[in-house]
């Protein structure tokens, strides 16, 4: 509804995780890097940590747009509170591997064989487990360590990434077997008040305005309240946005972004 009024073709701080608005922060680069060395290098197991809202799951939708289904299988995994059980049958589904029954020993068997065969083919394997840290049966996390056994004399047939928010971390470090077998670390930390200022015109200028349409005094409201949180930040631009059409006016200031934390009680 306001997109005419502020000269934008999409709506630039939807929630949605396009890599196309994913900003190149230091932090987020560094992240993509190291994510991406792991199954250039094939590590085997990999964490991604980070506050709610930073940024992990379009972190990883880009990082599977840039790897391509040509020479990648990609399992992706978002609800995952499953049993051990249930995890095999959902990376299962996602993989496209047929089988003939549930037993758990039948289905890792098809695991392996299609394993197998995709490095055959030049092809590699990534599960990703998104929001971790809601698993809450050991025997799953167990399940997941063992999927790491699936390899080569010299490297691993796939390649596992745990993400989630920070107490993913300790729930991991408790259990020594799995920790042991992370390969590559990272956590991924809010912006600061600059990189918050250039995430506001980055997602702007990716939506088609390339013009600074939030005044400094709102952007220092939005990192305050938000503390450089990407999604809070997001909510409320785009709130600020709307309520700015309603009112005809052409750039947001402190003021507008205060009524409208106020009316948020």
């Amino acid at each position: 509804m306001y997109l005419k009024h502020w000269n934008l073709k999409i709506a630039p701080f939807d929630n949605s995780p396009n890599p196309n608005f994913l900003y190149h922060s230091n932090e987020h680069d560094e992240a993509l890097m190291r994510l991406l060395y792991s199954i250039q290098g094939v590590k085997g197991a990999s964490l991604l940590s980070g506050e709610y809202g930073c940024g992990k799951t379009l972190l990883m939708h880009t990082i599977i747009e840039k790897l391509g289904s040509k020479k990648f299988n990609i399992a992706y995994l978002t609800n995952p509170r499953w049993s051990a059980e249930e995890l095999i049958q959902e990376i299962l589904y996602q993989l496209e591997i047929p089988v003939q029954s549930n037993n758990r020993i039948d289905m890792l068997h098809a695991l392996n064989t299609f394993l197998y065969n995709s490095v055959k083919e030049n092809k590699h394997t990534l599960i990703i487990i998104d929001e971790a840290q809601t698993i809450d049966d050991t025997d799953t996390f167990e399940e997941l360590r063992m999927l790491l056994n699936f390899q080569l004399n010299d490297r691993f047939l796939l390649t596992l990434f745990l993400v989630g928010q920070p107490e993913l971390k300790d729930i991991i470090q408790k259990i020594p077997q799995l920790d042991q077998r992370i390969a590559i670390r990272y956590h991924l930390e809010r912006f600061d008040l600059d990189d918050t200022k250039k995430y506001i015109n980055f997602r702007l200028q990716t939506a088609g305005n390339s013009e600074e349409i939030f005044k400094e005094d709102a952007i220092q409201i939005i990192y305050d309240y938000s503390s450089g949180t990407p999604r809070k930040i997001n909510n409320i631009c785009d709130l600020s946005l709307v309520i700015g059409y309603g009112q005809q006016i052409n750039t947001i200031d402190g003021k507008l972004i205060k009524s409208i934390i106020e009316s948020e009680g």
